[in-house]
């Protein structure tokens, strides 16, 4: 089981299997620089999809060779998300990345019911990363940016995600804590009668491959302190590999809580669901942060 993103990498830096990743409209400095230290280190071979003189300015900026890459020229936004996807489909490509363009844009290609790769009644979810210094492993969290208010079948399909995701770089049983505001089933709290649910659908095999325990509040899901003081019984509590949340809100909030208030946290993201996995990470994310979610999804490739 890999503990950090360094891990990570460095495994994916000894594969003889290296995987290709084409980035849509990948025409800017952050996505470029991001790419090439993807080549430079070992983790994919990586395909350029968009305008050639915006790529070559980049390149030109960054100080980065544009040899390293193979590079798509398609001066328009729109068409070079759609021929970046279809490339996917035509398996010259193992996953998908966003550049420049916006989520909004990168979403509608991806959800095409005839050109996209979201299988049919399929469900798109955001996985996260995280690498927090003060807990002792990597967390995943879902989710944080594209589901709303997840109904309890969609909250399914976040777990199986994240469960997914978290089996990719080598937890063998994820452990995953179903969040709500108390570890109490209350009627007046519709999250945690979800969350009481989910675990006991895991009880009973209707969720495989995972050992799940909700409700759970933030504080005795992630710190074992509040798990003694509380006294809590359980084999989730304390100890969660993977952190379930009942809305956007309350996930985005932890996840920006971290990203902006907690020193030399590291994290990425991706969506899981599609056909493969696709980076998606902000246009404002550093590169490091890009680093990452590429190393994610090159472990997520099935």
């Amino acid at each position: 089981m890999y503990t950090s993103f360094s891990e990570i990498i460095a495994a994916l830096h000894g594969s003889a299997d290296r995987k290709r990743m084409v980035a849509a409209w990948g025409v800017d400095g952050h996505t470029i620089a991001a790419a090439a230290e993807a080549v430079k280190q070992g983790i994919a071979d990586v395909t350029l999809v968009g305008d050639r003189d915006m790529i070559s300015k980049a390149c030109v900026e960054e100080g980065v060779s544009e040899h390293l890459f193979t590079v798509v020229h398609n001066p328009d936004e729109m068409k070079s998300i759609a021929q970046a996807v279809q490339m996917i489909r035509d398996g010259e490509g193992d996953f998908l990345m966003k550049g420049l363009c916006s989520t909004d844009k990168f979403l509608r290609a991806i959800l095409n019911k005839e050109t996209g790769l979201l299988p049919p009644k399929g469900t798109l979810t955001h996985c996260t990363t995280l690498e927090i210094p003060s807990y002792h492993k990597l967390l995943f969290v879902g989710d944080v940016a594209v589901i709303p208010a997840p109904d309890i079948k969609q909250k399914q399909v976040i777990m199986e995600c994240l469960v997914r995701t978290a089996k990719a770089v080598g937890v063998a049983k994820p452990k995953v804590a179903i969040i709500a505001a108390t570890e109490q089933v209350l009627p007046s709290q519709p999250a945690s009668i979800d969350a009481a649910l989910l675990a006991k659908m895991v009880d009973r095999g209707q969720i495989k491959g995972c050992i799940a325990d909700g409700p759970l509040a933030l504080d005795v899901a992630i710190d074992m302190e509040s798990v003694k003081i509380k006294g809590l019984v359980s084999e989730v509590a304390g100890d969660p590999d993977c952190l379930l949340f009942p809305n956007i809100e309350s996930g985005n909030v932890f996840y920006k809580v971290n990203s902006k208030l907690v020193p030399g946290v590291k994290q990425a993201g991706m969506l899981v669901g599609a056909k493969v996995p696709c980076v998606l990470s902000s246009r404002a994310d550093s590169i490091e942060t890009k680093l990452n979610s590429i190393a994610m999804a090159a472990m997520a490739v099935r």
